[in-house]
């Protein structure tokens, strides 16, 4: 049995979970709302104050299903309450971020600035000129946004120079050392 799949799924006061025809699964809390279409074939149901997802047996697609649905419903649960957050550092000599209005602005050592719509469920802060924190409900749209911003200037391994997340370890490279002379 999967162990993630069989763990229970605790529902904290102040949020809603609503299971309708085809696992077409609406979780509202103080924080939004989400909405999202799970694997019919898992079995998802509400005892009190926790949700359980089971699966109809032990063929190699559910199974693998299984524990997926759980920490899919898991993150909706926890992107309602509590929200998901990644944060970026910005490295290199002149490289800058801004924020305007609802659009970030990045000085990345390219002869013009590069420009970041906000995404629809996504908020941008800029609390420093070489900081970026992303943020919102859906844990998928945070990290897909969050990598895009990356690939405007991922880290290089030499000085590491670019945008890297804060958490990231960034392994160096020895530069290239002259010929002996003779």
């Amino acid at each position: 049995m999967s162990r993630i799949g069989r763990m229970p799924i605790s529902i904290p006061a102040g949020v809603d979970v609503k299971i309708e025809e085809g696992n077409l699964v609406t979780v509202k809390g103080p924080k939004g709302t989400l909405t999202q279409q799970l694997c019919p074939a898992m079995t998802i149901k509400q005892e009190g104050a926790e949700l359980h997802v089971t699966r109809p047996n032990d063929a190699k697609e559910n199974r693998s299903l299984h524990g997926l649905t759980r920490s899919l419903l898991h993150n909706m649960v926890v992107g309602v309450t509590e929200g998901f957050k990644k944060e970026l550092d910005v490295n290199g000599v002149g490289y800058r971020v801004a924020k305007e209005g609802s659009k970030l602005v990045m000085n990345l050592g390219f002869s013009h600035q590069v420009f970041m719509e906000e995404a629809d469920g996504i908020t941008i802060e800029v609390p420093s000129a070489n900081k970026i924190v992303i943020s919102g409900l859906d844990k998928q749209k945070v990290g897909q946004f969050a990598a895009e911003v990356r690939e405007k200037r991922p880290p290089e391994p030499y000085k590491g120079k670019g945008i890297k997340y804060t958490d990231e370890v960034i392994r160096r490279k020895e530069g290239k050392t002259g010929v002996k002379k003779k």
